[in-house]
């Protein structure tokens, strides 16, 4: 029983190692890991899910950018575990190196931002090795197509790849095709619900647009984005151009300060122009975080 239980250890071992090095694409640049990280950090909510998702957590020493922006629920709590916080917004330099990572995963205004203290360059030094995430890449390249789920199923693969959990990331983005074709079936051929996606501000509405995963989520799921002419991943516009495309379903940002998603249906339902939009009058909404 011994020697097949170390037989099946040290198979589960070289096949590890067989399937390294790997290489994955980080905005257009060769990223390549000899072995899986054993040391990551990660930046942001939708960020650390998608590791969680991989049960990467064994290989996580930290997380940022959560509690500053997000209201935190308990299943993302009990997934975290013991896993520290090291920085509530964008981490510095020093947050980072203070952990001895090996790897990143952030993106552009993800945690980094272009020319800041904290980029792919100034964390090379410090042998950590970057993921950007692909969905803000559009900040480095404005020629790159609208966002598409593809995006969020590639990224999910690169982290698989990247730590020797290709197999369970394929499976894992399988499942959410069969869950989106299954959606997509009930939704049909209708005509789409426009929707407005209000993530916060009042002198002008900050969104999504075009190049934003979210923009992708809303078609996926049958709607149409009404600001996806917006030639940004996220960005300001004006309420005189959301309410004149009269959205029919609102989605709600629920963050963490700022009094959340009700104090922004309590100032839609008070806007001359937005409280006579049919989402304000219906109050039909969602609210994440």
């Amino acid at each position: 029983m011994k020697r097949l239980a170390f037989s099946l250890v040290f198979s589960l071992l070289a096949s590890t190692a067989l399937a390294f090095p790997v290489t994955v694409d980080s905005c257009g640049k060769p990223l390549t890991f000899d072995a899986p990280p054993k040391r990551a950090v990660i930046h942001d909510l939708n960020m650390a899910e998608m590791a969680f998702a991989l049960k990467l957590q064994p290989s996580i020493v930290g997380l940022t950018g959560i509690t500053g922006w997000y209201k935190v629920g308990p299943e993302f709590k009990a997934e975290q575990g013991s896993i520290p916080e090291l920085a509530p917004k964008y981490p510095t330099l020093e947050n980072l190196v203070a952990v001895e990572p090996d790897f990143f995963f952030a993106g552009w205004y993800y945690g980094m931002k272009p020319g800041g203290e904290v980029t792919p360059d100034t964390l090379a030094p410090h042998g950590i090795k970057t993921l950007v995430l692909t969905e803000s890449c559009v900040h480095l390249d404005k020629s790159r197509p609208a966002a598409s789920m593809d995006l969020l199923y590639g990224d999910v693969e690169k982290l698989g790849k990247i730590f020797g959990k290709e197999a369970e990331a394929e499976k894992l983005v399988a499942g959410w095709k069969t869950r989106l074709a299954d959606i997509t079936a009930k939704v049909g051929n209708g005509k789409a619900t426009r929707v407005f996606l209000y993530d916060s501000g009042e002198d002008k509405p900050f969104t999504a647009g075009k190049f934003a995963i979210p923009s992708a989520m809303i078609s996926a799921a049958g709607g149409d984005n009404i600001m996806a002419d917006m030639d940004t991943s996220w960005g300001n516009t004006d309420w005189e151009t959301v309410a004149s495309r009269n959205p029919q379903f609102l989605i709600l940002l629920d963050y963490q300060d700022g009094g959340g998603y009700k104090k922004l249906l309590d100032f839609l339902k008070v806007h001359p122009a937005m409280k006579e939009t049919d989402a304000v009058k219906n109050v039909a909404l969602v609210h994440i975080y």
